[in-house]
């Protein structure tokens, strides 16, 4: 086998093994005003880059809920999906914790 094969048949197992993977996120319900879809607030602590102060960031997804089974300050894990509509492309695939 010569080096050019040898990189693309690298480089194919690679594609496909990062194809399969879907990212996987947990966050808190924090709306489930609307039908079928919730709002998923992730928050993640990021250190200044001058300061060094940790930083809270926070970010919103829009998941869907088929059964329309979460509710407000539930903990969930959300997977990457298909585009559902222009700004929904996850979904609820387990409940973590309920809302007290």
């Amino acid at each position: 086998m010569s080096d050019q094969e040898t990189n693309v048949n690298a480089s194919e197992t690679t594609s496909s093994l990062e194809r399969g993977r879907r990212k996987a996120r947990q966050g808190k319900v924090t709306s489930t005003k609307m039908h079928k879809t919730i709002v998923v607030t992730i928050e993640r602590r990021v250190r200044h880059p001058l300061y060094g102060k940790f930083m809270t960031r926070s970010q919103k997804f829009k998941a869907h809920d088929e059964t329309n089974d979460c509710h407000e300050g539930d903990i969930v894990e959300i997977v990457e999906t298909r585009p559902l509509s222009k700004t929904k492309c996850w979904r609820v695939s387990r409940i973590i914790e309920r809302a007290k």
